[in-house]
């Protein structure tokens, strides 16, 4: 499974698109949401509330991160998801994707150092934006310089 760590995105939307996706989207599912600050998931998730999105935590062992509802997984949501900001190991990437598509996400958005090109595309085949390996924090505050 090591081979995945080193995937390399294959595609990515230009700055452009990016930036649309910050502006036009406000709704963002953290999936492995941690619960400890000094954590990048937690920071990332803390800096989008401070800038008016909606974070909703994905974390089967919590009930409430950063005052927040926590859900178990995506499916569990009772209401439209626009961004799903993952987390997580890259062999857990493929079933998150496919609950992103069940429940019509409109973005995949794979953290800084994550990336699985056949659940991208799987994801865009499927209408979904998708952005690998950037971190939706560093590429707000890009957007806003």
């Amino acid at each position: 499974m090591s081979g995945l760590q080193c995937e390399i995105p294959e595609y990515n939307p230009p700055s452009e698109e990016i930036k649309a996706i910050l502006e036009k989207y406000k709704t963002v599912a953290i999936v492995g949401l941690s619960p400890k600050p000094e954590r990048d998931s937690y920071k990332v998730a803390k800096y989008l509330k401070k800038n008016h999105y909606r974070i909703v935590p994905v974390n089967p062992g919590q009930k409430e991160i950063l005052r927040e509802k926590c859900y178990p997984n995506l499916k569990a949501i009772p209401f439209p998801i626009d961004v799903v900001d993952i987390f997580r190991k890259p062999e857990a990437i493929p079933p998150v994707v496919d609950d992103a598509i069940e429940i019509g996400a409109k973005v995949v958005w794979m953290q800084l150092g994550l990336a699985h090109n056949q659940a991208a595309d799987k994801a865009r085949k499927a209408g979904l934006g998708v952005v690998m390996s950037k971190c939706i924090k560093i590429e707000h505050m890009n957007m806003l310089k």
